[in-house]
């Protein structure tokens, strides 16, 4: 596929002239070409760095264009060409997993990358975490064809970051538009039956609303750093009957002789790789089936990004029983998911919530994304936020239901996000920044 992309009137960027390719491997870029457009900003790949720069007093460029900026002064580990390589690499992705790759590139004419997008075809909904299996089904039943469809995402990853990773510099806003567009056209070139741009930045969101695409929002539950020098720091930052609940999880986890360690850089050997995996293949068969990840893929990112990985282990009578495992951005600490051989009560929170958090303040990250859906997770300070994804339907039949699905949708995600964030566990006389 190859498509050229012309400034919008009044545009005054010079030499604007773009190509709009399609490659089967992210191989196929340079990973310093990739991550130009990934993870633009080298200053703010540094782990506890401090929130990136906003606008200054008196700049008169809007409010999400000063959004936009700040999003492309985090580094993303998910975005980045090693976590990417390293689906590819391992099998992950690919072949038979339903997720063949088919990543956009933007370029000049003298041919250098200035705009990426992780694209995928799909040829099923799994691995993906904003559902739309009743739309597939619906299309079905009607005699339509939902599969192939386009995903914009991060395979397996239900974490916020850039989809449209447009490399700053004289081209960007041009290069953003000629990528939108690329899509819509590699939809049509591939009779898909849509695009589908999961977990992204809310500019994003807004940006691709207004290039057509259905808007759809969600909800999951972060960690949000307050200053706090230490874990009691935090504690006291809640009301007394829930810091006394996480102290006794806390104590409670680690009584039967369990030890937390963690683990990364050169602390993720195989041996450790091969214990997280069994804890991954326990969990993930319980709960999805089938796993997604290889036994490859772990030894790949360990090789290249370990400084980027930390494991929450967890040993109990010298031997490992059970693990969670983080990716460590510029500003937020991502959790993924977890596994145990031995069940003991509140190792999960342990693992997954308390250690994260205690992570998080370690190095002065300013959040904790902990994953999917849960509830639960309000009680141990872990708040609603909203999550953003944007949906290009080729079938104007199958828009018009999806759109009108969506205004409902969206008004009751944000009633139960108000609704959830009542539920805060902080102290009342404390007031908290609204989302």
């Amino acid at each position: 596929m190859t498509t050229q992309g012309q400034p919008a009137p009044g545009d005054e960027q010079e030499g604007a002239d773009l190509g709009v390719h399609a490659v089967g491997s992210i191989g196929q870029v340079q990973a310093a070409q990739w991550d130009a457009c990934a993870n633009p900003a080298p200053h703010a790949a540094d782990a506890g760095s401090a929130v990136a720069p906003s606008l200054q007093a008196g700049d008169e460029r809007s409010a999400a264009e000063a959004q936009r900026i700040d999003q492309e002064n985090v580094y993303n580990p998910f975005i980045s060409h090693d976590f990417l390589s390293a689906l590819e690499e391992s099998g992950s992705v690919g072949g038979r997993s339903g997720w063949e790759v088919q990543h956009l590139i933007v370029k000049t004419a003298d041919g250098a990358p200035v705009a990426t997008a992780p694209c995928y075809v799909k040829s099923h909904s799994r691995g993906e975490y904003v559902f739309d299996r009743g739309w597939a089904e619906a299309y079905e039943r009607a005699g339509g064809d939902y599969y192939p469809k386009l995903q914009v995402a991060v395979p397996f990853t239900p974490a916020t970051g850039r989809r449209l990773l447009v490399k700053p510099g004289p081209h960007a806003d041009v290069a953003r538009q000629t990528l939108a567009a690329g899509l819509i056209e590699l939809c049509r070139l591939d009779e898909a039956s849509g695009v589908h741009v999961t977990f992204a930045t809310e500019p994003e969101f807004k940006f691709l609303g207004e290039c057509g695409f259905l808007q759809r929002t969600d909800q999951q539950f972060h960690w949000e750093n307050s200053g706090y020098a230490t874990f009691d720091d935090f504690l006291g930052a809640l009301s007394a009957r829930k810091r006394k609940t996480i102290r006794r999880e806390r104590r409670d986890a680690l009584a039967n002789g369990v030890t937390v360690h963690w683990l990364t850089g050169s602390e993720l050997t195989e041996d450790a790789w091969d214990a997280f995996f069994d804890f991954y293949m326990e969990t993930g068969s319980r709960k999805w089936g089938r796993p997604y990840l290889t036994r490859e893929f772990y030894s790949l990112a360990g090789a290249k990004m370990g400084d980027r990985i930390v494991l929450m282990m967890a040993k109990r009578a010298g031997r490992w029983i059970a693990g969670a495992i983080n990716f460590i951005g510029s500003h937020t600490l991502f959790g993924r998911h977890w596994g145990a051989i031995e069940h003991h009560p509140f190792l999960h929170f342990e693992l997954c919530y308390y250690q994260a958090i205690d992570f998080a303040i370690a190095h002065r990250l300013s959040t904790v994304e902990a994953g999917a859906q849960g509830e639960h997770k309000i009680a141990r300070g872990y708040m609603p936020k909203t999550t953003h994804s944007a949906h290009y339907i080729a079938d104007p039949g199958l828009r018009r239901a999806i759109a009108e699905y969506l205004v409902r949708e969206r008004a009751y995600i944000a009633a139960a996000g108000a609704e959830m964030a009542a539920m805060a566990p902080y102290r009342k006389d404390l007031v908290l920044d609204p989302e």
